[in-house]
């Protein structure tokens, strides 16, 4: 398997090429960017930027292993909102598009929300209707994901949404689609379950995985610490995706970010994460 890490994990305001060589520097064979708003990656922005990032990893030595996108919390594909769910669809393919372009094989696509509770005031939807409407969402952009050969990976969240591996998978195999398959999140299953069944059951169907570990005795967002800190059984983690025959991508996606000299998070992720891949003993 390869070592990445998320464009999420670097201090607040570091521009892409910044986390670019940061992330060579620390010993990554890989780094995830993320489509935002507006920014280098943007929606916005055009292919030129795209290119022009692409060609600076290149030049820096390290891959660019998928492409993320967090604005889905502010536009969900399942909102009771049509202007809204709109929105959250023009991202989606202004991503796929975006990933093209970079060379990348993945999307990470949040499917929508029943609730969120870490945002305040976030709208309460139906769960037969969330799931309704993000199967509708989903099988539009299947389609378009063919045409970019690019694969959607749809990440379990916190969104009191697709809350079991079976009900992912069930989700997924409705869609029908080689270009559909799940961002499985490591740290994200904590909460309610054990991320070593989530990937025995959801097997090939896991176009890339997100390192993260979670504390389940502290609860909530406060739950979430360096790698090898928490409570996610690492060994058996690996020993899963072995088993299933993953060899692509583990990204990391360090969350929170430390108080002082917050680009040490990187090279602690680094070393932790070859560790958990066998890729060196310990000093």
């Amino acid at each position: 398997m390869k070592k990445g890490i998320n464009a999420w994990s670097f201090p607040a305001g570091m521009g892409a090429k910044e986390c670019i060589r940061l992330a060579k520097s620390a010993g990554f064979d890989g780094i995830e960017l993320e489509l935002a708003e507006t920014g280098e990656l943007s929606l916005a922005g055009g292919e030129k930027e795209a290119l022009e990032l692409k060609a600076y990893a290149k030049e820096t030595g390290i891959e660019l292993s998928s492409l993320a996108s967090g604005l889905y919390w502010d536009y969900p594909l399942t909102s009771n909102d049509e202007a809204i769910r709109r929105k959250g669809l023009d991202v989606a393919k202004k991503q796929l598009e975006m990933a093209a372009a970079i060379g990348v094989d993945t999307i990470l696509l949040i499917p929508g929300a029943v609730g969120v509770d870490f945002i305040p005031g976030a709208e309460v939807v139906p769960y037969d209707v969330a799931y309704d409407r993000a199967q509708e969402a989903v099988s539009q952009l299947a389609s378009i994901a063919a045409e970019h050969q690019v694969n959607i990976g749809l990440e379990n969240v916190w969104n009191k949404f697709l809350l079991s591996p079976l009900e992912m998978r069930n989700f997924i195999d409705e869609i029908g689609s080689p270009w559909v398959g799940s961002y499985f999140d490591v740290g994200n299953t904590l909460a309610n379950g054990y991320p070593e069944h989530w990937i025995s059951i959801l097997g090939k169907r896991i176009k890339k995985v997100h390192f993260k570990d979670y504390r389940r005795q502290a609860g909530g967002l406060h739950g979430f610490v360096d790698l090898l800190a928490g409570d996610v059984d690492y060994p058996a983690v690996v020993k899963a995706l072995e088993a299933v025959g993953y060899d692509d991508y583990v990204i990391a996606e360090m969350i929170p970010a430390y108080t002082h000299h917050s680009e040490q998070i990187i090279y602690n992720t680094s070393r932790s994460m070859d560790r958990i891949l066998g890729r060196e003993a310990a000093r």
